[in-house]
């Protein structure tokens, strides 16, 4: 079963926030990473949006009259976009009278390789030489560092302005939620062109202000193929997909990448035979379009389609296998998440990026996997994502469910030496807190959780999910409480269902379960399948008919083809003595044809996994096994364990 690994030879092993796995279709968009961690699942997009990320741009041509002082910009402008920084510095300092070109050079290319300070310095000497062009490189450089204030100090202090001093300052605003400064210096503006127009319909969009956004479309004196995609994009993202395709279909002229938007709008609303029927009148297709289309298929769970469609592409890149492997681990298939992953390595095309390791380690932790992990563990040791904190972090993950603790915690010290960036070093907390969640090591969470406030992180919704999962599975109730109250008290903080779910599950395992059921009685939203289920759990731990009745009718209602729900509810009434009651439910289910997926576990012994389901004697050595058994239960029984046998199903 997992042991296709073994059948290629180890030594053509040459490893997804899934930042690569969202397909850029029109402009660079930012992608939050830990946000697509956080959740049970990654949202696969091809999102089109339209904010740009702030570019540093290198001087393209060279007006100077000396002829050395030209040769020298042009190669302190190469070695700055190869990155070789320090050399352009060097044979900066060399000249003798270099000009504002040279200046604004040096200046962009430290603000390129993230030495933000640097690029400060220089700009702030006396005998620096500037215009307009080294302004906006280092308003550009602020935003592209996330300094929107120290960008927007400077945009106030520019002698002189253009129009992309404007434009680049109204980006930095919209990148970082500042919508109302970035209409507020739109509507100042002394000259604007169509990037000035793109930038705030395309920001409006994207913050669900679409009738601002289309207002403003409408009022632009000239449109480019981007401002009509843009449209198209943010008239999708808010549900109205029949008025994108009326403006899809007066576009005066499309490019490649506005077709792609339809189809991501129709795919994004659940229409995908309108999807999948433009993808064929497509005239040209690119790499995005195909990805844009299997995306669309695997995030309306046809992954059956997805995959016909990936085994027909011309040709496949690090995002296209991603994908399909994101998309079999959501659909909980991770045997095939590892072959495709198998395949993708054989073929010697691709390399594996962040995004595709976080995956393909996830499909580990779902299958327990541990000699799988750790060969794709050894293959990030030889990457350079081995330091990033999401591989880190679902490294952890994988030792964790693996039942290896000890080397997650190993992972997670190992890990923070290595790492600087605050937040990114967030997951990994969050991370290690899970995996002790998941072992029942309530305390232990708790130190982490102290530990981690006196390391001066402030801990996100994720933090807190594990928190409270951990207290609730070491029995912590008034922990997990205080904790909840105090993630209520933040404010800072977003709660969500997650929380919910928790919280109930926490009153529920200690018997609580009255407090469960006030609780959900006074939430403001509609309760999900999660919370009821963990409910109904609660119920069948403590033998509540009452409750459980109730839990089950509300579950049913969100999810009715659960035959879990029908199953609990059985054994509920049984435990009780209800066998009536018991006996109706299990009819019903039976009348509805549902059938409660059988147990499984699986033990891997000497490279050779060995499966077994619930009443299955088909194993080699079943005989030699039940009789272990028996006398396992015969000592047990002993020492004065009572089985409870009320639970037990008579279906075959």
């Amino acid at each position: 079963m997992l042991a296709f690994f073994r059948v290629v030879e180890v030594g053509k092993f040459i490893r997804i926030p899934f930042s690569n796995c969202v397909q850029i279709i029109t402009i660079p968009v930012l992608i939050n990473l830990k946000l697509l961690l956080r959740r049970p699942r990654f949202n696969l997009y091809h999102s089109i949006d339209g904010s740009r990320s702030a570019k540093i741009s290198m001087p393209r041509k060279d007006f100077t009259v000396d002829g050395n002082v030209a040769r020298c910009n042009w190669m302190i402008t190469s070695l700055s976009k190869d990155g070789r920084i320090m050399e352009a510095r060097r044979l900066f300092d060399e000249m003798r009278d270099p000009d504002v070109i040279t200046w604004t050079s040096v200046i962009s290319g430290f603000i390129k390789c993230g030495m933000i300070e640097e690029a400060r310095r220089l700009f702030d000497r006396v005998d620096a030489k500037k215009n307009v062009v080294t302004w906006t490189a280092m308003v550009g450089g602020y935003i592209r560092s996330n300094k929107i204030s120290e960008a927007e100090k400077l945009f106030h202090e520019m002698p002189n302005k253009n129009v992309v001093s404007w434009n680049t300052m109204i980006d930095g605003y919209a990148q970082n939620g500042g919508i109302d400064s970035a209409m507020y210096l739109f509507e100042k503006m002394p000259e604007r062109n169509v990037v000035s127009w793109n930038t705030v319909v395309s920001m409006l969009a994207r913050c669900d202000r679409i009738e601002e956004a289309r207002k403003l479309f409408d009022r632009m004196p000239e449109r480019d193929v981007i401002s009509w995609t843009a449209m198209i994009a943010g008239l999708s993202k808010n549900g109205r997909i029949d008025e994108a395709r009326l403006l899809f279909d007066r576009m005066p002229e499309r490019n490649v990448v506005s077709w792609n938007a339809m189809i991501t709008g129709y795919s994004q609303n659940s229409r995908l035979d309108e999807a999948l029927d433009l993808f064929e009148k497509m005239p040209e297709r690119d790499l995005p379009s195909w990805n844009t289309m299997i995306t669309g298929l695997i995030q309306n769970g046809d992954l059956r389609r997805a995959r016909k469609l990936f085994n027909g592409m011309p040709k496949k890149n690090v995002i296209s296998w991603t994908t399909m492997i994101t998309g079999y681990v959501q659909e909980g298939e991770s045997e095939e998440a590892l072959k495709i992953f198998s395949r993708m390595l054989s073929t010697n095309g691709a390399k594996p990026n962040q995004g595709t390791f976080v995956s393909v380690l996830g499909a580990c932790s779902n299958l327990a996997g541990l000699g799988e992990g750790q060969q794709i563990h050894q293959i990030v040791s030889k990457t350079v994502y081995q330091d990033s904190t999401f591989v880190v972090s679902a490294l952890i993950n994988m030792y964790s469910k693996c039942g290896e603790l000890k080397t997650a915690r190993k992972m997670f010290d190992d890990g923070m030496t290595s790492q600087r960036d605050l937040d990114l070093d967030l997951v990994s907390w969050n991370g290690i807190i899970a995996a002790y969640a998941h072992h029942g090591c309530g305390k232990e969470a708790i130190c982490l959780f102290n530990e981690m406030i006196k390391s001066g992180f402030k801990p996100d919704d994720s933090t807190y999910v594990g928190l409270i999962s951990a207290c609730s599975h070491a029995g912590l109730v008034e922990e997990g409480l205080k904790y909840f109250d105090e993630l209520v008290k933040d404010g800072s903080v977003l709660v969500r269902e997650d929380h919910y779910a928790c919280l109930v599950d926490l009153c529920g395992r200690a018997g609580r379960l009255k407090e469960a059921v006030d609780f959900i009685e006074r939430l403001e939203t509609k309760p999900s399948a999660r919370v009821w289920g963990a409910l109904l759990a609660g119920c069948n731990v403590h033998a509540n008919a009452k409750i459980g009745k109730l839990a089950a009718k509300k579950l049913l209602e969100v999810e009715p083809e659960n035959a879990g729900t029908y199953m609990l509810l059985s054994n509920i009434y049984a435990s009780t003595g209800k066998w009536k009651e018991a006996s109706r439910v299990r009819l019903k289910m039976k009348d509805k044809g549902l059938k409660k997926q059988p147990g499984c576990s699986w033990i891997e012994v000497r490279n050779r996994v060995h499966a077994f389901v619930v009443g299955d004697k088909s194993h080699s050595q079943s005989k030699l096994i039940y009789s272990l058994i028996r006398d396992l239960h015969s000592k047990m029984r002993k020492v004065g364990y009572e089985p409870n046998n009320v639970f037990l199903s008579d279906d075959p």
